[in-house]
């Protein structure tokens, strides 16, 4: 199965240091300002198509597939923290030959993208985080934010989770789209086929496992140095607590989750804004 195909994005597949061939949607011009964008569950690179027309060719973008995930290979030891999604952004600047990107994360890419920025802050001159609630909650925010994550058990659930997630695949989707008129039905068959490959479902079951097990409540990367913006939905099925205490949050009234494909002006104008500090 090959990547669906945009208009202006070329699929190039790169030998990482970390030792994943990571699939890169690029688009944009060579010599343009470099962007850096990590895609969320359930989806893949597709994600970022309405944000890549709505910059115009104004940013050289590289959408990349994470790591077992879309068209990337598997993490070679089986490694799927969050901090290891990281790592293989900056090999891909270093793939590249980029100094310095604005990196722009959804859901997973986004949490990940704290790790990437916290990490290494020289390598980004700004970051744009969606649809994701942030590591440095409150606690009576985290309190509020704790039952309705009671999703990711099954999901990472051994043998369990990779046997429910492709049919899990437009429920989320569904569940989480705030603004429905702005929803894409055939998106849901493209982001779906991925997960009936058995190594991709395995994956994807593994970004929650290793979370709950290996990340959560003792693994927080830094707080990040560079300029760095929040763009939350007022209907996010996460609910509104889990933005709470960020600094920059621009709340987008009537998006959900999938903040990325609902308010990709929104998006757009965020990145513009961050690279021009």
């Amino acid at each position: 199965m090959s990547p669906p195909d945009w208009p202006s994005v070329e699929h190039r597949y790169h030998e990482l240091s970390t030792g994943v061939r990571a699939h890169v949607a690029h688009a944009g011009p060579q010599d343009a300002p470099p962007l850096l964008a990590l895609h969320g569950f359930p989806q893949h690179w597709y994600e970022w198509r309405r944000v890549i027309d709505a910059l115009a060719g104004e940013f050289r973008v590289l959408a990349m597939d994470t790591r077992g995930l879309g068209w990337s290979s598997p993490a070679p030891d089986g490694d799927y923290r969050k901090a290891r999604i990281a790592e293989d952004a900056l090999a891909l600047l270093d793939e590249c030959g980029i100094e310095r990107a604005v990196l722009l994360g959804h859901d997973w890419g986004a949490w990940a993208g704290f790790f990437a920025v916290g990490t290494a802050p020289e390598r980004w001159s700004g970051y744009v985080a969606t649809g994701v609630p942030h590591p440095w909650q409150p606690t009576r925010a985290l309190l509020r934010t704790l039952p309705r994550v009671l999703y990711q058990p099954p999901i990472a659930t051994p043998f369990v989770g990779p046997r429910i997630i492709p049919r899990l695949v437009p429920t989320f989707l569904r569940v989480g789209w705030g603004d429905k008129s702005t929803y894409d039905v055939a998106a849901e068959e493209i982001y779906t086929a991925t997960y009936r490959e058995p190594g991709r479902a395995e994956a994807a079951s593994r970004y929650y496992r290793h979370f709950l097990v290996r990340e959560a409540l003792r693994d927080a990367p830094r707080r990040p140095t560079v300029p760095a913006k929040l763009l939350y939905g007022t209907r996010e099925p996460l609910g509104r607590a889990g933005a709470e205490g960020f600094g920059d949050v621009e709340f987008l009234e009537g998006c959900g989750h999938f903040v990325p494909e609902e308010r990709p002006e929104e998006v757009a104008a965020a990145v513009r804004s961050i690279a021009s500090l």
